[in-house]
């Protein structure tokens, strides 16, 4: 009726394989519809969305969650860690659901890049916040998907832990080629990205791939203005 509201309207982007894309956006201005769509969390009540070529426009439930099992992983500003399970058990937590053993060699590799090597038995709550981000980070990395969403990876850390994991996802780019978008509101994070999108009222208004933190704290406050 009157009250509807189009979180998004006319949106339309493609994320380049071993691409950083950041999306930055004022309150309400539809950023976590954006991802929730991308991810297939939600289906758009128009146009269609493809990962790794996979249309998910006719998936039912079944065929989407075997897609995100599949393709997608996820980092949230809260780490989500299961409390009774080591950060191993954790790191390979998709593995064991979809019944599938880990490649050691792969693990090996995943927990020395994140700096877990020597916290693989730790409990979450052994470990600092820090810590099980890179918990969490591991866990989306595990399975080689095709692209992973972070969603305020570092909205819950002190500013030197959160320099250490937009270190920690940069390198997962860069030496991993893992895909990657991040909704974020830390301008420092948004300018680590290759691609930087700026939502406002669910429109992309504008692109850009040149900008420090104090030109996205710039064109942030025109965008509120």
């Amino acid at each position: 009726g009157e009250a509807a509201v189009d979180a998004l309207r006319g949106v339309s982007l493609e994320v380049r394989p071993k691409e950083l894309v950041a999306v930055m956006g004022p309150s309400g201005s539809g950023k976590s519809t954006l991802m929730h769509i991308l991810a297939g969390l939600d289906k758009p009540t128009s146009g269609d969305v493809l990962i790794d070529g996979e249309s998910i426009e006719k998936m039912d439930d079944t065929e989407l969650t075997k897609l995100r099992r599949r393709s997608i992983g996820f980092v949230f500003q809260f780490f989500n860690l299961l409390p009774m399970l080591n950060a191993e058990e954790n790191v390979t937590l998709p593995l064991a659901i979809a019944g599938e053993k880990p490649d050691q060699e792969w693990m090996d590799q995943l927990l020395e890049k994140t700096g877990l090597k020597d916290r693989r038995s730790h409990r979450p709550s052994e470990l600092s916040g820090g810590q099980q981000q890179r918990v969490a980070i591991a866990r989306a990395l595990v399975s080689r998907p095709a692209i992973v969403f972070a969603d305020e990876p570092t909205g819950n850390l002190d500013s030197k832990t959160s320099f250490e994991i937009l270190e920690l996802m940069r390198d997962s780019v860069d030496t991993l080629g893992q895909t990657t978008v991040m909704v974020t509101h830390d301008p420092r994070a948004a300018a680590i990205a290759d691609r930087i999108l700026f939502l406002a009222d669910g429109r992309i208004v504008q692109e850009r791939q040149d900008l420090d933190a104090s030109g996205v704290i710039e064109l942030m406050q025109t965008l509120e203005s």
